[in-house]
């Protein structure tokens, strides 16, 4: 089983009068980055915050927006009655006349709790909230992950197929080549009146059938078909992603391997089959955790 790097995640809730929102948006990306993105109530949080996705999503770009609205009893201010007291005093001291209103403007006068005492208090409601809109990236991620899954099945089996064809043509190269090659020689020596030697028809096919030789490239291709069919049908519990990339790169490094070394035009219109399936792969692995 394999996951996507997509998903979204989004949980609301309000306990004690405090209202949250969080929001995980999950993109590609070649290694793990997390946004976190506060209200300035919680400034702070952010490298909290970020190890918990950390600790539930492995690869991508995550974006986390928590909104906060505090409607509790905590969100009401405290009166500091010495400075208030001081300022009344100070103001009947210059005849001044008081208004209630704007004292509780007068610096001082009005105290808030304390944003240490906040955050500690939200952190406890948020990594509960958090974790649980990573799980619903997961599902999202989990879901995705079987299309692209059956995807790169069918991608993968293209590769076996048209690698089993070129592993029946080869042995019919070397023959195709040995007519050629006495056709050539018989046609070159026939206008000096000279007769074919087989030593020489043997050694031009064995210098050829050596150069041309793809046996090596078929079972390591064959092998990396198994290790991505591997990765394909995990258990999940681990990121493929970028292994199935690498494993992608050596599949084509090979399927290269055999163009250029095999100048048959069959064999060549196979390696083209197999490097178009390897193409759709390494695009649809971007997509792989």
């Amino acid at each position: 089983m394999i996951r996507s790097m997509t998903g979204f995640g989004s949980v609301a809730e309000t306990v004690d009068g405090e209202q949250f929102a969080v929001e995980v948006r999950a993109l590609n990306g070649k290694h793990f980055k997390c946004h976190v993105r506060l209200a300035d109530e919680l400034v702070g949080l952010e490298s909290d915050l970020e190890s918990i996705v950390a600790d539930r999503l492995s690869r991508g770009t995550v974006t986390v927006t928590v909104r906060y609205e505090d409607r509790s009893e905590h969100a009401a201010s405290r009166i500091n009655g010495p400075a208030l007291q001081r300022y009344l005093t100070e103001l009947k001291e210059l005849g001044a006349d008081v208004d209630p209103a704007s004292l509780l403007q007068l610096p001082g006068v009005l105290i808030s709790d304390e944003l240490a005492d906040r955050r500690d208090r939200c952190l406890d409601t948020l990594r509960g909230l958090l974790t649980r809109a990573c799980d619903a990236v997961l599902d999202m991620r989990i879901v995705e992950g079987r299309c692209i899954e059956e995807d790169l099945g069918r991608h993968v089996a293209s590769v076996e197929s048209a690698l089993e064809c070129i592993q029946t043509r080869a042995p019919m190269v070397n023959e195709l080549y040995s007519d050629r090659i006495k056709q050539r020689m018989s046609t070159m020596l026939g206008q000096i009146g000279a007769e074919i030697r087989e030593e020489d028809v043997l050694r031009e096919v064995a210098i050829f059938a050596e150069k041309s030789d793809i046996s090596e490239e078929i079972d390591r291709l064959r092998g990396h078909i198994v290790r991505c069919r591997e990765l394909i049908e995990g258990d999940g519990s681990k990121p493929v992603g970028r292994t199935m990339d690498f494993v992608a790169q050596e599949m084509l490094r090979e399927a290269n391997t055999m163009g250029s070394k095999c100048l048959d035009s069959v064999v060549s219109r196979h390696v083209v089959d197999i490097k178009v399936a390897i193409d759709r792969i390494k695009e649809q692995v971007q997509n792989v955790e």
